[in-house]
């Protein structure tokens, strides 16, 4: 076993290479630039949705029904008829880039702190590289590449979409993996 203290410069160096990667891939890079489109009219149902009083928080499913009502003829009706979706509304004003990459940032280091969880507590000092960067890359791509796949099987997410975000998982996962392997204990 490897104590978590032991573990302090690759997970923060790991989450700081996965921050720039990221960056990167998503900013530099135009493979994502077709994630999102554009609404049709977008003015006027954005006017809609505001004057339909709709707020941040939980999303919207649409058309809304509860199980026993999904039978029913006018429910099946509205499904036929579609449109069928998901709404998420955050709050209003410019795009809070500050507050969101530095969440992410937070959210690599929680990865790669779970990563040195799984890694010490199944590995030794002295472990050899392929071994610790097989499993640290394994644990690694389960937080950043498996979890993208539930929101094509729940969410309705183009499946194309959620293969980039495997991708990217894919590659921060080696990332980690690689930062974990070169500095692991001797």
């Amino acid at each position: 076993m490897v104590p978590i203290s032991a573990l302090w410069m690759p997970i923060l160096l790991s989450a700081v290479i996965v921050f720039v990667a990221s960056s990167i891939l998503h900013m530099v890079l135009p493979y994502h630039k077709s994630d999102y489109r554009k609404l049709p009219d977008e003015d006027k149902l954005v006017d809609a949705l505001r004057s339909a009083g709709v707020t941040p928080g939980p999303a919207y499913h649409f058309p809304h029904s509860t199980h026993k009502e999904m039978k029913s003829p006018e429910v099946v009706e509205k499904f036929k008829r579609g449109p069928i979706g998901l709404l998420t509304v955050i709050p209003s004003g410019p795009p809070a880039m500050g507050k969101y990459l530095g969440l992410w940032f937070v959210y690599c280091v929680v990865v790669s702190i779970v990563v040195a969880c799984v890694a010490g507590s199944t590995l030794s000092a002295g472990t050899r590289y392929l071994v610790v960067f097989h499993l640290t890359g394994l644990a690694a791509f389960l937080a950043y590449g498996v979890g993208q796949l539930q929101d094509s099987i729940w969410k309705g997410q183009t499946w194309g979409v959620t293969f980039k975000h495997v991708v990217d998982g894919l590659i921060y996962a080696l990332l980690t993996a690689g930062t974990f392997g070169w500095l692991w204990p001797r």
